[in-house]
């Protein structure tokens, strides 16, 4: 269970975007800060989700065995979901930013960096993924002790946002060297953020959609 939760969170935490913004406000006047308000905005989003999806999948009854058809039937669903987005996405080529054209509700909050929008920020990007949403789905139908629940869905918040307290703990042992490679990483996954989208909803959609025909034949 643990193995298979924590599977889903890495391909849930390998988001673009999240990378993107912490490669931003470490370039900021006060980088340390911003970085950990950043953090503090997306763990609190997946903290309070992680609790609502366990106390919804309970209060459904999906943790029961006799509802195994619904899990398995929710997790295709998840991943026809996952696979009809990446598909969108493929179909929809990137457009070239116009100059005139206005920057985005993210670019906008990040431009000029303030401790409110950066917690923002945080919530909005670390809102629930179809993999994050797998994987708390995982733990709450796994026959496990509340102990175990518990230490389960705090691993998956932590590699959740792993790319926010990953490069600031790199940060604080090698500031100089972790804002030049971010910098480098953050020009790369610029150009290649479209694809890699598109590749990681494929990913995640084939695992769910497989698992879930898996479990329900």
């Amino acid at each position: 269970m643990i193995a298979q939760a924590a599977g889903l969170a890495v391909l849930s935490a390998l988001s673009p975007a999240a990378l993107l913004v912490a490669a931003i406000y470490l370039g900021s006047a006060k980088p340390r800060r911003m970085l950990f308000i950043y953090l503090a905005g997306a763990v609190t989003i997946t903290v309070v989700l992680a609790i609502v999806l366990l106390l919804v999948i309970h209060a459904g009854g999906l943790n029961h065995p006799r509802q195994r058809q619904p899990r398995y039937g929710l997790r295709l669903g998840l991943g026809v979901i996952a696979l009809a987005a990446s598909l969108v996405l493929f179909r929809r080529k990137p457009k070239r930013p116009k100059p005139d054209k206005k920057p985005g509700l993210i670019a906008r909050m990040t431009t000029n960096p303030s401790p409110v929008a950066a917690f923002v920020v945080g919530v909005i990007l670390f809102a629930p993924s179809v993999s994050f949403i797998a994987a708390v789905q995982v733990i709450a139908t796994a026959k496990a002790g509340r102990l175990t629940v518990a230490g389960a869905v705090a691993l998956v918040i932590l590699i959740d946002v792993m790319f926010i307290w990953l490069p600031l703990i790199l940060y604080l042992i090698a500031p100089d060297a972790t804002v030049k490679t971010l910098r480098a990483i953050n020009t790369w996954l610029q150009a290649h953020s479209h694809v890699l989208t598109v590749v990681l909803l494929a990913v995640v959609g084939v695992l769910l959609l497989g698992n879930g025909i898996y479990g329900l034949a």
